[in-house]
């Protein structure tokens, strides 16, 4: 299978899958993301492939939505991969940015860098910026049940990763 057939059946995949998640999260999203790392990469040198399968796999199991399973996503990813005959490793390149690249996995200090997960870590945090990031934070929280404000709580901008990933304050706290 070529370059563009890969491409197009994993945004089949991705578009099924998520044709129902949360709005942050969302196959728009994944769009966005992937167009961004698309741009991003034209100006550097990657394997594009890998790129464009970690943009469009890097939240098909977002472990927010999954219990707190850090594993589903990488196992979907791997898993969907496998059964088009991806090289195995390109699959593994692409599974180690899914693992790596999020905002939580930073708390770990950083265990793993590529070119390709740089470009599609700034495509995705490009995403979390703006009007559409602003947007896509309160909808989390909506989708959380979280209060927009409250200013008797007050943010905790030096929270461990179990507190990062278990808080329920109020969305504004984000920021």
């Amino acid at each position: 299978m070529n370059h563009q057939e890969t491409i197009a059946q994993t945004e089949h995949f991705v578009r099924h899958t998520l044709q129902n998640a949360e709005g942050g999260h969302d196959w728009w999203h994944i769009y966005r993301v992937w167009n961004n790392a698309k741009l991003i990469s034209q100006t550097e040198q990657a394997d594009t492939l890998t790129v464009e399968l970690a943009a469009l796999l890097h939240d098909i199991a977002d472990s927010k939505f999954h219990n707190g399973d850090e594993e589903v996503g990488q196992q979907t990813a791997a898993d969907f991969l496998k059964s088009m005959a991806v090289d195995d490793a390109v699959i593994e390149h692409v599974t180690q940015i899914i693992r790596h690249m999020s905002f939580k996995s930073g708390f770990d200090g950083q265990q793993f860098y590529s070119t390709e997960m740089g470009i599609v870590q700034d495509a995705d945090r490009l995403d979390a910026m703006g009007a559409i990031g602003i947007a896509r934070t309160f909808n989390y929280g909506g989708f959380k049940g979280r209060e927009i404000y409250n200013p008797e709580i007050a943010p905790n901008p030096n929270m461990n990763k179990a507190e990062y990933k278990n808080k329920t304050a109020p969305s504004i706290n984000h920021f």
